[in-house]
């Protein structure tokens, strides 16, 4: 693909090739009037819940959906299946040599399918028999731990629930899922600072802020729904400062599609007010120099007989560790804070002015300081901010990590962790009586080393595509071919599919948009957004085939198979899922009149203790951190790995605005100009001259790691981009092999997806440019 066949950056975001892409999408489903109808019902009340992300709905107008969830539902409501007759024509070889769009292009899952190695192809296979085969692994496994229960976001509260309760009856706390490799850190952070890992802000409070940080986020792909927060609270008055390593159109100007004059005009909102972009990794040290500011300032104020710039009367009253902190920060020299945010002086002070000049401050960040070695110290460091200016506890202030896929935080809610609590686990035992292990299981990457090692031997996923979210490709794929069953519970074809174990099972399930009929009638499921708002969602069109069924159904069938129905009645909790929520209410705090509460326009929320001021910490109060910046953000003996003749650069991976998680609608990247090409680095003009490169010229990516090892990715299309020198970015699942297994967050376990070291070589590989 040559460099003219990039579309030119838009000025502007929304708007009305916003709503033209959404008719696309929509029109290519081949389900026109179905789709239409789902808009309607998109994110409202008793309608269902948008199968995209977890950004929260104020549930008021006629129009609750965005460009990227109308294509989520459009991919997900198509009348295209795939059944008997397509496998049989395509054999796992020929479908692992097809690209990750093509396969999920083809269509909805119809009916349960095994793989038989000797013919290379998937077979139909009775619900029946397949849930025996599963039952029959299982019982034969010489320890329940050598099973892996991995988990998509987007599973339901109920079948979250279930599978977690059918995991630890049977034996096991592997519960690998996705927030391994997205917010595992910020969980960790939050709990560690303020005793609760889940963000303090509503979502009304983005229209009482006087000022919103957004940190590392592409908010206008990744979560178009937030824009119109930020676009509401841009137009009020308030301050909207972005520290994001690329500069992102839709965190500079967006046009709302609700807004006639926006729709079909120039005309657009500034969204922020200032936009810094740090190095790859540099955020905890553009903090601290906001910090340090703040502190000084205060120190100078106090001087002088003026206000202080601090919150001494709520730190003295809710916090610990400040002279800690304090002192940490002092020894904190401002070279070493500019070289390693990649800022000047200047702009970290401006950032703190702009901080101090509202009494309500949002912080907010997603995926660009989560997945970092530092990134728990980084978020702490962010939360330190918020406490030593008295910014959490109140209304329009506090913090929030915007979460990925609709259910992924209600996953964790209903114990979907690997590391359960004391206080779960005594909670089941009492309502089950039974005395489940307290012992941690598996996280996403101890369960993939647990499986190549032959440790584990079985994994069941309940939705996502682990073989394309999962880092270290190569790996992740033997890994997965190594189990002696592996078990896919999906609605489309995907990259886990056609790399299966031993003997692979995929079970087809409904969609968040269809009808789940059970014995008791018409049922609803629940979700929790990244405000801790649980609402409930009932798909409204009938299933793509009859021989679907519901992940909660699944669950259900394979507990009763493999473990009975002595300890729990799973026909009657699959029959009704008012039951589910019953046993929910009974075992976990908050779910108080689970099933009355739901019916409320809305749904109802969790509660925070946090922003409560209640710090369910060892102390009783939130604690200051007091982590010293990291030595290198790229460690010296990775670097010394490169060659001289290659200039060491940190790679970040990302998406594309035609893609949701590792779901790719197309092949266009509309908000950065790119058409046609998913195979694109994007560089700074200044270091592409300097290693002799042109835009539009290909190159072959490599990566370092310990022990001299190298990994390398070919074929991709020079993009010359406003980046930070020393950083590029890239698109995944296809830099995903770049990322060594071992090379994880400290305490988090997540893949350091934001800050990979690699070189570029010129490569002789030619480009084909993508077709639909």
């Amino acid at each position: 693909m040559s460099n003219s066949d990039n579309k030119q950056k838009p000025n502007k975001a929304g708007g009305l090739a916003s709503l033209t892409s959404t008719v696309k999408h929509i029109f290519r489903s081949e389900q026109l009037r179905a789709n239409l109808y789902n808009l309607k019902r998109a994110n409202q009340d008793k309608g269902f819940d948008c199968p995209g992300c977890a950004w929260g709905d104020k549930k008021e107008g006629l129009i609750q959906f965005c460009e990227n969830g109308a294509k989520a539902i459009a991919w997900e409501s198509t009348s295209k299946t795939i059944d008997r007759h397509f496998f049989a024509e395509h054999s796992v070889s020929f479908l692992q040599k097809q690209s990750d769009f093509w396969l999920e292009y083809q269509g909805r899952l119809a009916e349960p399918l095994v793989y038989d190695a000797s013919s290379d192809k998937y077979q139909p296979i009775p619900w029946e028999r397949a849930f025996a085969l599963i039952a029959d692994t299982l019982n034969n496994l010489t320890s329940p731990k050598q099973l892996e229960l991995y988990t998509s976001g987007r599973a339901s509260n109920e079948a979250a629930y279930l599978y977690q309760l059918f995991g630890r009856m049977f034996g096991t706390n592997n519960f690998p899922d996705c927030s391994n490799m997205c917010h595992e850190a910020s969980g960790i952070a939050l709990t560690e600072s303020i005793g609760i890992g889940k963000g303090t802000v509503t979502l009304d409070d983005f229209d009482e802020a006087d000022v919103i940080f957004v940190f590392g986020q592409n908010p206008g792909s990744n979560h178009p729904r937030m824009m119109n927060a930020l676009r509401s609270a841009a137009r009020k008055g308030c301050k909207i400062v972005t520290f994001n390593n690329l500069k992102e159109v839709a965190l500079e100007r967006f046009a709302s599609p609700q807004d006639p004059i926006e729709l079909l005009t120039p005309k657009a909102t500034t969204i922020s007010h200032a936009y810094f972009t740090p190095k790859l990794g540099g955020d905890m040290a553009a903090i601290r120099g906001m910090v340090k500011t703040i502190i000084d300032r205060n120190e100078s104020a106090i001087r002088k007989g003026k206000p202080a710039l601090i919150a001494e009367q709520f730190i003295e009253q809710h916090t610990e560790n400040l002279d800690a902190y304090i002192k940490q920060v002092q020894q904190t020299d401002w070279p070493q804070i500019c070289e390693q945010s990649g800022l000047q002086q200047a702009e970290m002070e401006q950032a703190a002015n702009i901080l101090v000049s509202g009494q309500k401050v949002i912080c907010t960040w997603a995926m660009g300081l989560t997945q970092h070695k530092h990134s728990v110290a980084m978020i702490r460091e962010l939360v330190n901010l918020q406490l030593l200016t008295g910014n959490i506890g109140k209304p329009g202030a506090g913090l929030c990590p915007v979460r990925g896929h609709s259910n992924v935080q209600g996953n964790r809610t209903v114990g979907i962790n690997e590391k359960p609590k004391a206080a779960f686990i005594d909670s089941l035992n009492q309502v089950f009586d039974q005395d489940f292990d307290k012992e941690p299981g598996h996280n996403t990457v101890n369960a993939l080393k647990a499986l190549a090692s032959g440790d584990s031997k079985v994994m069941i996923c309940l939705g996502g595509n682990i073989a394309a979210a999962a880092p270290d490709t190569q790996f992740t794929l033997q890994a997965l071919q190594n189990c002696e069953l592996s078990v896919q519970v999906s609605t489309k074809l995907n990259r886990s599919h056609v790399h299966p174990g031993k003997q692979a099972l995929i079970l087809p399930c409904l969609g968040r948009t269809e009808i789940d009929k059970q014995a008791s009638g018409e049922q609803a499921i629940t979700v929790e957004d990244t405000f801790s708002m649980v609402h409930a969602s009932m798909g409204k069109i009938p299933p793509a085939a009859d021989t679907l069924k519901s992940e909660t159904a699944i669950v259900c069938a394979i507990a009763q198979k493999t473990i009975g129905n002595h300890i729990v009645d799973w026909p009657k909790l699959s029959q009704n899922y008012a039951n589910i929520r019953d046993l929910i209410e009974q075992t976990i705090p908050g779910f108080g009149n689970f099933n009355q509460n739901i019916e409320q326009p809305g749904g109802f929320y969790l509660g925070n203790s946090a922003r409560e001021l209640n710090w369910n910490t060892s102390s009783g109060k939130a604690m200051f951190s007091a982590d010293p910046l990291p030595n290198k953000l790229i460690s010296e003996h990775i670097a010394e790995l490169s060659s001289q003749n290659h200039k060491l650069l940190t790679l970040q991976s990302l998406r594309s605005h035609d893609q949701y998680n590792t779901t790719i609608y197309g092949f266009d990247d509309r908000y950065r100009g790119i058409s046609n090409n998913r195979r694109v680095l994007f560089i700074n003009e200044a270091d592409a001259r300097k290693l002799k490169l042109d835009d539009g010229q290909v190159v072959d990516i490599t990566s370092v790691w310990e022990n001299n090892e190298t990994r390398t990715v070919k074929g991709f299309t020079v993009n010359f981009y406003d980046i930070p020198r020393g950083n590029v970015a890239a698109y995944y699942p296809e830099t995903n092999p770049l990322v060594a297994i071992d090379s994880v967050g400290d305490l988090s376990f997540t893949p350091t997806s934001k800050s990979v070291p690699v070189y570029l070589t010129k490569s002789s590989t030619s480009i084909v440019s993508a077709t639909l």
